[in-house]
């Protein structure tokens, strides 16, 4: 008999260009650290600290007990895809066929879907800095290359005009532009995105993915606006995505959604049906009853948030060295840190980046945040507010006490 030991597995050449994700390794390693006792809080994960709202959950028992637990269609129900129209066309004077609809196990698999469907080998995918890191990785994995355009924070880290026409080339394939969004909070307004519009109306080559999953979480007095619905000549070549994890406190139930052109959502709909065959038909029933529900759930969400924005942005602009905007919407906040870094901590350890600080506040001060450098801008640190008031005065408490305690001198 031949010998039966293993090889050692060769992974795809693809997994050398593709990270795993920075938030839930700092998730894992809080989650360790109270294992063994550790008072330990997180404000590393985008997620509500609410629960879905009760008449939600009740659509979803409804659907249990009814046998709706069976597969449904690759990319979603009829009933949800028809709320899905209604919601575009209530909030966002968007109209599509059920056939310009599709729905996936999360935003998150839309977008992989989109660029999966679209991208080949050396394609450009436009994405601003500070950027959601799905955005950069999701790209990589499917032979694209991300082309990466710094913004500034004078402009609220915006993309403008300018940046765009100098990013565009005839390799490019898509723009991703996320409003309000994360990690900033900083949304466009309908001037800001029809200034866009010019630039990528004289680029036809270009499709555009907006993601609007924090849509309804946005604080500033401009209403909300999209690209589609802004200027109604890119329609045709845009994918607006979208989904129920922030707004309805449903980021577990895995749905999102987006809609665009029929012949890129079906191609979207082959490459979902043969990895998910379809989302959870109980997950889809209650988004229905999150679509279609009372306006005041979110109403309440975004009250609450507001007033966390608020506390956050004023707790941490009053300490020494951190820099703090105020965001738009969405729940984080984006804080300069850069003239903290190059002191030591009381350990005489040099905190020479913001992956340091966010290691140094996570052992010594027991808080989660993180760094700036996994959003592709180095020097600051995100925090999620999603948490109660208390669990935020205390960590932006224990913060302060953390930075005070540093010594040396960053210059």
């Amino acid at each position: 008999m031949g010998d039966s030991t293993a090889l050692p597995l060769r992974l795809a050449r693809r997994m050398s260009r593709v990270a795993p994700s920075p938030m839930l390794a700092l998730v894992a390693r809080a989650a360790s650290l109270r294992s063994v006792g550790r008072d330990v809080i997180s404000l590393a994960l985008g997620e509500p600290d609410c629960d879905t709202p009760t008449h939600i959950q009740e659509a979803a028992f409804i659907a249990m007990r009814n046998g709706d637990t069976h597969y449904t269609a690759s990319d979603g129900t009829k009933a949800l895809k028809e709320a899905i129209r209604r919601k575009f066309e209530r909030e966002n004077s968007l109209t599509f066929a059920l056939n310009e609809i599709s729905v996936g196990s999360g935003a998150k698999q839309v977008i992989y879907n989109a660029l999966a469907a679209t991208v080949d080998e050396g394609d450009e995918v436009i994405v601003p800095l500070p950027y959601y890191p799905s955005y950069v990785e999701i790209t990589r994995l499917v032979g694209g290359e991300p082309i990466l355009v710094h913004t500034q924070p004078q402009n609220g880290f915006k993309l403008t005009p300018e940046l765009l026409e100098r990013a565009i080339t005839t390799r490019t394939k898509w723009l991703i532009l996320n409003s309000p969004s994360n990690p900033t909070g900083t949304a466009y307004s309908a001037g800001e995105l029809r200034a866009l519009a010019e630039v990528l109306g004289r680029h036809p080559q270009v499709w555009i993915l907006a993601d609007d999953i924090y849509e309804h979480l946005l604080f500033a007095d401009q209403p909300f606006a999209t690209l589609a619905a802004v200027d109604s000549r890119l329609k045709a070549r845009t994918l607006t995505v979208n989904g129920v994890s922030k707004a309805y406190c449903m980021t577990g139930w895995r749905i999102g959604y987006g809609a665009g052109p029929a012949a890129l959502i079906a191609s979207m709909a082959t490459i979902q049906s043969q990895i998910t065959s379809c989302p959870s038909s109980i997950s889809q029933a209650a988004a229905c009853a999150a679509l279609d529900g009372p306006a005041g759930v979110i109403d309440r969400l975004r009250s609450t948030f507001r007033f966390r924005r608020d506390l956050v942005t004023t707790e941490l602009n009053r300490i020494r060295g951190i820099s703090c905007a105020v965001p738009d919407g969405a729940f984080y906040v984006f804080p300069n840190c850069s003239r903290v870094l190059g002191r030591y901590s009381p350990a005489g350890r040099e905190l020479v980046t913001d992956v340091d600080l966010a290691h140094y506040l996570l052992e010594d001060a027991g808080v989660a945040v993180v760094p700036g450098s996994d959003f592709g801008m180095p020097g600051h640190f995100r925090i999620s507010y999603a948490a109660d008031e208390a669990l935020l005065r205390e960590s932006v408490k224990r913060i302060d006490l953390a930075l005070s305690a540093l010594h040396g001198d960053s210059s």
